[in-house]
């Protein structure tokens, strides 16, 4: 959900507002502080907001593509696709490409030979064809040399491809369109074979009339101006799309001391044009002769401050039509404090920005902050020495996919429904970037692990996002390990953006596998041939790994011990390289706070250090994560830095959950917690002065769901829930030995070694009607789907949400 609006008014006063939420929600109570001098003027102002008053000139007609990409099926001596797999007789017949099936994942395919360099990326599929019978029309490409057949039949038998449309079986041709650039990201070069799954039953008779690819340029050059989420190179803002000789022409109200922010791109290979008028004045002309790559801009227009002014974007090109995007235009107010909640603390004020550092994949019990005997963590060690430690957070989920939505939406994975790769938040979902958006703060982030962007809907409230496509790390270095990337990234950002308040989730994935950090981590406390006695092992264990299909291609402690390989030495070497790694991603953070205290704002901004789950090194003998509940995957830790308002040295022992994390912000920094966030504020744990309201402690819940290709995996779905220092484990469904419930002391054996469930049956029995109310209550808190949030809404409303990638 993300809000229609333009960014809220420095905060004076405390009411019911109303705004238009693409979700369709209208009025809402928003908390804001009294002020005596009340400031009319908005603190930011997004174009992107208001493009549905610009005005527009010069629009030109449609450009037709210089050379469609299509498949017809005229010459029978010519075909070009052939039947790949599970299909009868694949032929030409009357300009149709026609077959019966005789699998369920039948697949045609074709290759593509030219036009493979170009690095404009996928719209969309649209296929005209007939089919008999079947629910699901599949697509899939690869940029391979060469597809093997049978192994893409097996991958996606557990792995269903995930670009698809619903069938509509029958007599007559119907025209399927496959939305690509919402589900993933794919360049021409990405496209070399082209696979189709006709249908998704055998015996089912298919005519093909036409195939038909379309890239993101063709497909802007047919609509009309309007406001999307474009990416260059992989990285994304909320943009305003226009096409030469277009003029949009917005009125403005000039905040004190204003600044108009954004970054221009094109996909044009030709130069194109971008000019900036703001009243009389051009502010800015410039051309790009570089396409797919974006060009930040800041301009300042302090010398109109307080004015009501016409603003023009304006775009010229070599030809017409030529495609400009403008990405996350705003108009600032530089040094502008942002909208808070806070009548019951006397002299608040909200901090000057907000950071999340997410160390993926990172142990609790492997910081020297919380006890480990190596300093794997220097920097997180300083960050919990000015502010509050909580020794013991418990993440809602043992991996990224189910573990970071369920944080930064602060809701359970059983009310919001992810647990496969494809799923993704529903758009009614309230996230953290959201609400820092509507109170006006600049929102930015990154992350080097796709699950916690667009793929999961966690681009939602940013103006500006990196997808891990578009890091570079130096070659030969694994592209996990990217901290230092992400940073470089970052503090330019900062450079431009820290006179006006900011928001930032930046999530690294330096510890997670392959642990082997660069250089000179790899030797800070491994040996200088690990990485040859590791290979040499892996020599031995691999066919195991294979053979039994791992998760995460690492083995179980009996895969070593078949394969000969000591797995104390083993974990050792792992260990070793895991250590470097995190140590790797803390001088980050070294660098991090360095740059905030270079633009003076360290001790006024709210840093947050966390991890999304940890990692097994043959704990319960398996490596990786997912697959259970246990500790070394649920323990993470947390630590939140604001000297201005935080007293230093605190460490909080209570047991809380990961969900708690973004109510926790929100109420730090004075804004009202949206009403489908299911967690509770820790503010009252921090000795905040003047801070009343209590703490309430409730038990920390976790799960495990099985994903389609796990269904005939050894193990069955979990759920944990720790209650007075007891931790309950519910194993579901479970194919293998393992007993319905393990009962855990949690205080005295946070890894889960030693099960006394048998001692101790009526605790066991307990927890267990806690478990089930729980369950009851996250299920009855189910997030609306995509379908029902958006009921009633209009066309304009709904193709809004579409291009923004918030539904499908």
């Amino acid at each position: 959900m993300i809000l229609h609006a333009s960014g809220l008014t420095p905060t004076h006063y405390r009411g019911r507002i109303t705004v238009t939420f693409f979700n369709g929600k209208r009025d809402i109570t928003v908390a804001v502080a009294a002020c005596s001098n009340p400031v009319e003027r908005p603190i930011v102002t997004r174009l992107v907001d208001e493009f549905d008053s610009a005005t527009l000139a010069g629009t030109p007609a449609s450009r037709a593509p210089d050379e469609p990409i299509e498949w017809r099926f005229d010459d029978a001596d010519n075909p070009q696709w052939t039947a790949a797999l599970g299909v009868d007789s694949g032929r030409v017949r009357d300009a149709r490409f026609v077959g019966r099936t005789t699998a369920t994942l039948p697949i045609l395919h074709v290759e593509r030979t030219t036009g493979l360099d170009d690095p404009d990326i996928l719209h969309e599929v649209v296929v005209r064809a007939r089919v008999s019978a079947g629910s699901e029309m599949r697509m899939s490409f690869s940029g391979s040399d060469e597809v093997n057949f049978e192994r893409l039949a097996e991958r996606a038998a557990e792995f269903p491809w995930q670009l698809s449309t619903p069938l509509v079986p029958g007599e007559d041709a119907q025209s399927y369109t496959i939305n690509v650039a919402g589900q993933r990201s794919i360049t021409a070069s990405g496209t070399r074979h082209v696979l189709l799954q006709p249908t998704d039953v055998a015996d089912a008779d298919f005519e093909i009339e036409s195939v038909r690819l379309v890239f993101r340029k063709e497909h802007l050059s047919t609509i009309s101006a309007g406001v999307g989420w474009q990416g260059l190179s992989e990285s994304y803002r909320e943009s305003i799309v226009t096409r030469a000789p277009e003029r949009a022409r917005f009125t403005v109200s000039l905040p004190a001391d204003p600044v108009l922010d954004l970054a221009l791109g094109t996909v044009e290979e030709l130069p194109v044009t971008f000019r900036i008028e703001v009243g009389d004045d051009v502010v800015l002309r410039r051309t790009l002769t570089t396409p797919h790559r974006w060009e930040e801009v800041t301009i300042d227009l302090g010398h109109l401050a307080n004015q009501d002014v016409a603003v023009t974007l304006a775009l010229e090109g070599r030809e017409e039509g030529a495609i400009g995007f403008w990405g996350a235009p705003a108009i600032r107010s530089r040094g502008a404090t942002a909208a808070g909640a806070v009548e019951d603390r006397p002299g608040f004020h909200p901090p000057r920005g907000v950071v999340l550092v997410l160390f993926d994949t990172l142990r609790k019990d492997h910081l020297n902050a919380y006890g480990y005997e190596r300093e794997t963590a220097p920097n997180v060690a300083r960050l919990a020495a000015d502010g509050v430690m909580f020794s013991d957070a418990i993440a809602q989920g043992a991996w990224t996919k189910v573990s970071v939505p369920s944080i930064l939406s602060s809701t359970y994975p059983t009310s919001n429904g992810i647990y496969e790769l494809a799923h993704k938040l529903p758009a009614a979902a309230d996230t953290l970037a959201e609400s820092f958006r509507a109170a006006g703060y600049a929102t930015w982030g990154a992350t080097a692990n796709g699950f916690s962007g667009r793929a999961s809907n966690l681009h939602q409230g940013m103006e500006v996002f990196h997808e891990p496509g578009s890091l570079v790390v130096p070659e030969g270095q694994h592209r996990s390990k990217s901290a230092r990337a992400l940073v470089d990234r970052l503090l330019p950002w900062l450079d431009s953006h820290a006179d006006a308040p900011f928001f930032v989730f930046l999530h690294t994935t330096d510890p997670h596998s392959p642990y082997q950090p660069y250089r000179p981590y790899d030797t800070f406390w491994g040996e200088a041939d690990a990485k040859q006695r590791h290979d040499e092992e892996m020599e031995k264990i691999r066919p195991i790994i294979d053979r039994e299909e791992r998760t995460g291609g690492l083995p179980h402690r009996e895969d070593l011990i078949e394969a000969g390989v000591d797995p104390e030495a083993y974990d050792r070497r792992e260990l070793d390289w895991y250590d470097g790694a995190t140590r790797a991603a803390d001088a980050e953070i070294e660098r991090l706070m360095e740059k905030l205290e270079a633009l003076g704002i360290a001790d006024d901004t709210l840093v947050v250090f966390f991890s999304d789950h940890g990692e097994e090194f043959r704990d319960h003998g398996g490596g990786f994560h997912e697959e259970n509940v246990y500790g070394e995957l649920l323990n993470v830790p947390l630590v939140f830095r604001w000297p201005a308002a935080i007293p230093a040295g605190q460490v909080v022992d209570q047991t809380v959950e990961m969900l708690n994390l973004a109510p926790t912000v929100l109420d730090l920094v004075g804004l009202a917690t949206p009403e489908r966030m299911t967690g509770e504020s820790l503010a009252p744990l921090l000795s905040l002065d003047g801070l009343e309201h209590s703490w309430r402690a409730r038990p920390a819940v976790s799960e495990w769901r099985r994903r389609t290709d796990q269904l005939d995996a050894p193990f069955g779905d979990a759920y944990s829930i720790i209650v007075d220092d007891w931790k309950l484990i519910r194993n579901v469904n479970h194919p293998g030995d393992a007993a319905e419930h393990e009962l855990y002391s949690h205080a005295a054996d946070p890894l889960d070694q030693q099960d006394v469930a048998g001692d101790n049956p009526e605790v066991v029995e307990r927890l267990s009607g806690e478990l089930d109310k729980w369950l009851a209550w996250a299920e009855s808190l189910e997030l609306p789907t995509d379908a029902e949030a958006t009921e009633g809404l209009d066309a304009a409303e709904l193709e809004r949400l579409r291009s923004l990638g918030y539904i499908q």
